[in-house]
């Protein structure tokens, strides 16, 4: 699993070296970004499909994907969001500027998100129910983050 982490870390390196020739501001972090959240979205849709009984459940595939979600919230992911890399000022993200703002509430669901992680990774290799259970509190996260800081894409 942390070959996996490392591997998706190195990537997205890679992909950020690649990036910074770009001429918008933040470019590199937002890719960066970008491709972490989509690497979330692939875990949790490795996880939901178990949840739903679209794909059975394989307890070493969960545990897996909620590992690797762990991974990539014990990344340095403050370097990735800098003040001004939100969408008022770059098209290519969809982070508003209300993260930003003064009272956000952006650490509170970020320390959720952190909590619903962690308690998937210990029920995902349980079995079935405890994935289940866990499913609720991680999809909250997210939606709740989304709902607040991200713009709705067309």
């Amino acid at each position: 699993m942390k070959t996996l982490v490392v591997a998706a870390a190195a990537a997205i390196v890679a992909l950020s070296a690649a990036v910074q020739a770009e001429d918008a501001p933040f470019a590199s972090q937002i890719k960066a970004r970008q491709g972490l959240m989509e690497l979330n979205a692939l875990n949790i849709g490795v996880l939901a499909g178990m949840a739903k009984g679209e794909t059975p459940y394989d307890a070493e595939k969960a545990k897996a994907a909620a590992d690797a979600l762990v991974g990539v919230y014990n990344l340095d992911l403050p370097m990735l969001w800098p003040q001004g890399s939100d969408n008022s000022a770059n098209p290519a993200t969809h982070a508003l500027p209300a993260i930003w703002a003064e009272g956000s509430d952006i650490g509170a669901k970020a320390e959720n998100w952190e909590k619903a992680a962690l308690a998937m990774q210990g029920a995902a290799g349980k079995d079935l129910d405890s994935l289940k259970g866990a499913m609720n509190d991680l999809g909250g996260a997210c939606a709740a983050c989304h709902k607040a800081f991200r713009a709705s894409l067309q």
